[in-house]
């Protein structure tokens, strides 16, 4: 069975099959879990195409195309032998019998590369770079069953293959290979650099610490029994896939709004759930997107990317969030503890959901300044 018709034979089960478990991550008082509450649809819901309106100010441009750019689509195995799905983006204007710069781009978690990962490689590759996206494994056009699974190790392992294929193209400087991860891909970003010291420069964009966030939750709000409550869940559930039960998911963004719900829920709904934002891969199903599965989420718990952080120097670290980001601590986190050289960029007036695509609130000229210096002949660490 291919994965297409996985996600097909699934889908008339999606609404049942999406957990009623909640992760109650308390940020200001308000419930919420690591990627937006579960869909809990309600009698004043108001669903996604029916009179919401999204939120396109600050240019907001998710699906951003540029006649400046040359895009093709890529594939190469990661260590795994896994199919890993990419973009690849050139400046038209390149000279490809010369060495040049090339940047990977990571996804958010629970989303896919054409959210927010193929607009920051765009807008990259005009500004010079070659520039790579990727679908991390389990997700989007890359290959891994069951969908929407959680492994950290094998996100990071796709990471150091993105610099596999980038450092075996005959047009990029294998010396001169930097990344971004945006939201969660900023920890597997991370996670990926310590143990590979060919990414040269690295920066964050509204990074999550996925294993912070599933252990404790925002501002650490999260008791040690909700954390046991949640791994008994998971624990019952793979009993239940064992047997030939079908999977149960958790997490990601709400499907339906309703008058209760609360600014994280609206945020991620604003981007995931409508035009501005949305999109599920050819074959799957949209009632999937943003949620992976409960018996692999957990795996988050054991996920601790921010240990070791200080060996990465001293390759460079840039660490993005906005000033009204919810997820900031988690920027303030990585660059307390990591050594030099390092710097914290403060977007102003942004939150966490704003610099996946608002293009005139991302930094765009901070992320160019770290990477010319960073990445420019001889310059690299």
């Amino acid at each position: 069975m291919t994965i297409h018709d996985q996600f097909a034979e699934m889908a008339d089960e999606a609404t049942s099959r999406i957990s009623g478990r909640r992760d109650f991550l308390r940020a200001t008082g308000t419930a919420i879990t690591t990627l937006g509450i579960m869909a809990a649809a309600g009698p004043a819901a108001v669903a996604a195409g029916a009179g919401y309106v999204p939120d396109l100010s600050n240019g907001a441009d998710n699906f951003y195309r540029s006649d400046r750019v040359t895009v093709q689509r890529v594939t190469f195995k990661n260590q795994y032998g896994m199919r890993v799905a990419g973009n690849l983006f050139t400046p038209k204007a390149l000279d490809r019998k010369a060495k040049s710069p090339a940047l990977i781009v990571g996804h958010p978690m629970g989303a896919v590369k054409e959210q927010a990962a193929n607009l920051y490689a765009t807008k990259m590759a005009e500004r010079g770079f070659v520039a790579l996206s990727l679908d991390l494994s389990f997700w989007g056009g890359s290959e891994g069953n069951p969908r929407n699974a959680v492994s950290p190790d094998l996100y990071a392992e796709d990471f150091s293959a993105a610099v596999d294929f980038l450092g075996t193209r005959p047009f990029v400087d294998r010396e001169r290979i930097g990344a971004i991860g945006v939201c969660g891909s900023g920890s597997f970003v991370l996670s990926a650099a310590k143990l590979d010291p060919r990414m040269k420069a690295i920066a964050t964009v509204s990074m999550y610490d996925m294993g912070a966030a599933n252990r404790n939750g925002l501002r650490k709000s999260q008791t040690l029994e909700q954390r046991k409550q949640t791994l008994a869940e998971a624990a019952e559930q793979r009993y239940v896939e064992f047997t030939g039960g079908k999977p149960k998911y958790t997490s990601g963004t709400v499907h339906e709004i309703t008058a209760n719900s609360n600014a994280i829920e609206r945020e991620f709904y604003d981007f995931y759930r409508t035009r501005r934002g949305q999109f599920t891969p050819t074959g799957q199903s949209p009632r999937f997107t943003t949620h992976p599965t409960l018996t692999s989420n957990v795996k988050f718990m054991n996920f601790y990317p921010f240990a070791d952080i200080e060996t990465i120097s001293p390759r460079p670290l840039l660490f993005i969030t906005g000033d009204a980001a919810h997820s900031r601590e988690f920027s303030e986190d990585a660059f307390r503890l990591a050594a030099e050289p390092k710097e914290l960029h403060v977007v102003p007036g942004a939150g966490h959901v704003d610099l996946y695509d608002r293009v005139n609130l991302i930094p765009w000229d901070k992320l160019t300044s770290f990477f010319r210096k960073h990445l420019s002949e001889g310059g690299a660490a």
